[in-house]
């Protein structure tokens, strides 16, 4: 697999060389950093966490709803040992961290934190990191939106807008983009809501 250039115009070649040596900083995206990014990144991978599970059980006031009718987002649960998240690493060179970090922070501003969790990948190469930081809204955060149905969640994405676009936009881009990078992987949660919209989309 080559660098990821698309988005790092500015980084020449012997930039991409000393920054995988040095860098230091590894993002893991499970959202929509895995399809939208807007920050620079050396190098991606596709791969996974363990021990969570990623649910849409996070409101979200901001970018895909409102402080008055906020949509639903994923966040991560601890689940058993042996659960997988499949998602994107993305290597941060040192002179970005700082300005990385904070556009995220602000991003992630409505109940995540970050946590520090092993990475695992099935891709063969010298620069895989062992560990990476994930933004996680635990069910202690002011936006926790808690379990419900399929489609109670469905019918509430269904009506929801904010500053990034709509809600159900948010799912039917997870959806492809985990068929994409772990074509062998069942989310069911994931999947059944994606079906769950569809149907409500379709009896417009």
């Amino acid at each position: 697999m080559k660098p990821d250039k698309s988005e790092n115009s500015h980084i020449n070649d012997n930039d991409l060389s000393n920054g995988l040596k040095n860098h230091m900083f590894w993002i893991f995206g499970y959202g929509s950093l895995i399809w939208k990014t807007n920050f620079p990144f050396i190098k991606k991978y596709p791969g996974y966490i363990k021990g969570y599970i990623r649910r849409f059980y996070q409101f979200s006031p901001d970018h895909r709803g409102t402080n008055d009718l906020p949509g639903r987002v994923v966040t991560l649960l601890p689940s058993t040992n042996e659960s997988r998240v499949w998602g994107i690493a993305y290597a941060i060179d040192n002179r970005d961290i700082d300005n990385v970090c904070a556009g995220l922070d602000l991003r992630e501003r409505a109940g995540y934190t970050k946590k520090v969790i092993q990475f695992h990948t099935k891709t063969n190469e010298d620069q895989i990191p062992s560990e990476v930081t994930v933004y996680i809204a635990d069910e202690n955060n002011e936006w926790f939106a808690g379990e419900a149905s399929i489609q109670q969640i469905a019918s509430r994405i269904a009506v929801c807008r904010g500053t990034s676009g709509s809600n159900p936009e948010y799912v039917h881009k997870l959806a492809a983009e985990m068929r994409r990078i772990a074509p062998e992987e069942d989310d069911k949660h994931l999947f059944e809501l994606e079906m769950a919209l569809k149907s409500i989309e379709n009896s417009y």
